[in-house]
């Protein structure tokens, strides 16, 4: 964790959106006249996926990936322009939210306007050709950050958005930039304005791999030292391993004990279910009951909790990355919507009170999580797996359920319910 990083942060809710995708239009406008519904989720950043003109040269789909980008001084047309920008970012302001928006350092379209004009920026290979490191990636080619110059580059970038309004940086595969690039433009940016700083960290296998190959990969204990929050990349690979059906939830809970204990006090984890990467919780998982209950597992975890666009309507589509996919907002659960309004105004109201998180499992797909704080405690117990019938418990409890305001005892053995249970104890 930074050591300047702001506490709030650890109970904080991001709201991604892709303004491409998010209406029928796709442009700011959209999401200026959507602040407020967002607002009301509990939401306290908004977090813009990359608006730059996109390249056209090596093109994939028919708009192309937004993390290919030709100019990051420009907003895309189709989007808008800086003046009504500006103009989003004074309106999420007045309501108090916060924007932060993608910044993408490791590589830039194919046809970038950076590479006429410093083509010594660039990566290039033994033949003295521009290259990537990772070679799916076939839309963009790597910036080379040996070069000074580039850097002070990237930085009179940043500071541009941040004279703009931008209260906050998403910066994408950060791993794969120098950390003392980081460090350098932190430093420098910070003078103006506190601003939040997410590093998109990688997943085990991807940054075992980048190294195996001679590449200088950061991993999250090394982020800390300049972001305020990292991907939960080192969790989602155990927990998808349990949605395979490859390893048990035991491993998941294991690798929480791991992130809590190898990494700097008080890091702060943006934990997500889902994002633009990977699929809709909805699409992996079967019936409405087991999602309810892994929305408030994964709001209780410790950390900031990413909520992308659509998934507080249980959409089970992702929207393409390189075509027009306006999510169908008529098509959501909107019971499940006020389900999800609660369960974020509870996960906020107990990571502020408490400071102190555990969890075991009591049975085979049965969590209980306790968070506990100066003045208060609270239990919430989760049935991941959808599972029925009685269990053995070594704890008596008589307690209103914060969900539903139904009593419930608990002696000895405990009736499995359908839906989460979570209670204050003090």
């Amino acid at each position: 964790m930074a050591k300047d990083t702001p506490k709030w942060l650890k109970n904080c809710v991001i709201y991604e959106v892709f303004t491409r995708n998010f209406a029928n239009a796709g442009t700011f406008n959209d999401v200026y006249n959507d602040l407020e519904r967002i607002k009301a989720l509990g939401v306290d950043i908004v977090w813009l996926m990359p608006f730059y003109p996109v390249g056209k040269v090596g093109r994939k789909g028919t708009h192309g990936s937004p993390y290919s980008i030709k100019n990051y001084e420009e907003i895309s047309l189709e989007y808008g322009n800086k003046d009504f920008f500006k103009k989003l970012i004074d309106k999420a302001h007045s309501i108090d939210l916060k924007i932060m928006i993608d910044i993408v350092f490791n590589h830039t379209s194919m046809d970038s306007y950076l590479i006429e004009k410093h083509p010594e920026w660039f990566l290039k290979d033994e033949k003295g050709n521009f290259t990537r490191k990772v070679s799916e990636w076939n839309d963009v080619y790597d910036l080379d950050f040996n070069n000074k110059e580039l850097w002070e580059y990237l930085i009179s970038v940043l500071e541009m958005w941040v004279e703009l309004g931008v209260d906050g940086f998403r910066c994408d595969v950060a791993s794969l930039i120098p950390l003392d690039f980081w460090r350098r433009a932190k430093e420098y940016i910070s003078q103006k304005k506190e601003l939040i700083w997410l590093a998109e960290s990688l997943d085990l296998n991807f940054l075992n791999s980048l190294r195996n190959r001679g590449f200088e990969v950061s991993c999250d204990a090394e982020l800390y030292d300049v972001f305020d929050l990292t991907y939960d990349y080192d969790g989602y690979e155990y927990l998808h391993s349990f949605f395979r059906g490859e390893k048990g939830l035991d491993y998941f809970l294991n690798q929480i004990y791991l992130q809590k204990t190898m990494l700097p006090n008080n890091s702060v984890k943006m934990r997500f279910l889902e994002n633009h990467d990977n699929p809709r919780i909805s699409f992996l998982l079967n019936g409405k009951n087991k999602i309810k209950n892994w929305t408030m597992f994964y709001s209780l975890l410790p950390g900031a909790t990413l909520v992308y666009a659509g998934q507080e309507l249980m959409l089970d589509k992702l929207p393409s990355l390189f075509d027009k996919d306006p999510i169908k907002w008529n098509k959501g659960d909107y019971e499940f919507l006020n389900y999800f309004k609660k369960v974020i105004k509870l996960s906020k109201e107990i990571k502020s009170q408490c400071d102190l998180f555990s969890a075991r499992e009591l049975a085979k797909g049965i969590i209980e999580l306790k968070w506990k704080g100066e003045s208060s405690e609270y239990l919430a117990i989760l049935n991941l797996e959808d599972r029925f019938g009685e269990i053995p418990v070594d704890f008596t409890l008589y307690a209103s359920d914060l969900l539903t305001n139904e009593i419930v005892k608990i002696e000895k053995i405990f009736k499995i319910r359908k839906l989460p249970l979570i209670f204050k104890l003090k």
